[in-house]
């Protein structure tokens, strides 16, 4: 289960891991950060509910046998919602009856323990990629296109080099064209609840992207409203 470097980056993904494993929360939290993700985890359905409750994720890992409120439990909570983040659960339970109950339940997917990190992350990816709904991996804005399978970000024929979060940044604001994200809401999609930073550093991100996309010739693709936040027109 150990992660390894694949060198498959997916910046901009919020993801819940909920396992009563200290183990197994510590080692995907810190693999699939590895891998640009934002993570967040929970020790048992209690506490991902409360997570879920209050913040917005891409996708949840979940595991079936927990403590107080299972996984089970959470999937007839969420299966009632008509926003909820896709669904891989990941349980040492491996009979057939298992999954159909769980994808019955309104789980995406099925991973059973033990597991390579390199598949889980495969199989985040491709859910990930689901919880849009463009038909193609690319997303395009005029001159400048956006393939989220590879992520990398051109305009024209010209690759950007951008970093992870630069790279997620724009992702989000090409995913949402046409819709004004403040900073906050930006900040809560690229970083975790319990990170240290201030979303002030969405400022300094939009400086040096904005700086990158002008160099490229697109000096005005993202637009400032004064006191409500950012938006690709």
């Amino acid at each position: 289960m150990d992660p390894a470097p694949t060198g498959v980056q997916s910046p901009g993904m919020r993801v819940l891991v909920v396992d009563d494993s200290d183990r197994v929360r510590k080692t995907l939290a810190s693999g699939l950060r590895a891998h640009g993700m934002a993570v967040e985890t929970a020790a048992d359905g209690a506490e991902a509910l409360t997570l879920l409750n209050g913040l917005a994720f891409d996708v949840t890992v979940l595991d079936l046998m927990m403590p107080r409120v299972d996984g089970t439990q959470v999937l007839k909570a969420l299966k009632a919602r008509s926003a909820k983040p896709r669904i891989l659960v990941l349980s040492a339970r491996d009979q057939v009856q298992d999954r159909v109950d769980a994808l019955n339940l309104g789980a995406d997917d099925y991973l059973v323990k033990p597991f390579a990190f390199e598949e889980l992350l495969a199989r985040l990816l491709a859910l990930g990629r689901r919880t849009f709904t463009e038909a193609s991996p690319e997303l395009t804005c005029g001159r400048l296109s956006v393939d989220t399978a590879t992520q990398l970000a051109r305009v024209d024929d010209t690759v950007l080099t951008l970093t992870p979060k630069e790279y997620a940044l724009l992702e989000l604001l090409v995913r949402r064209k046409g819709h004004v994200l403040s900073r906050a809401a930006v900040f809560s999609q690229l970083y975790e609840s319990n990170s240290s930073a201030s979303d002030t550093v969405i400022e300094v991100l939009m400086s040096t992207l904005r700086a990158k996309l002008a160099r490229a010739g697109l000096p005005d693709l993202i637009e400032t409203r004064r006191g409500f936040g950012y938006v690709v027109a």
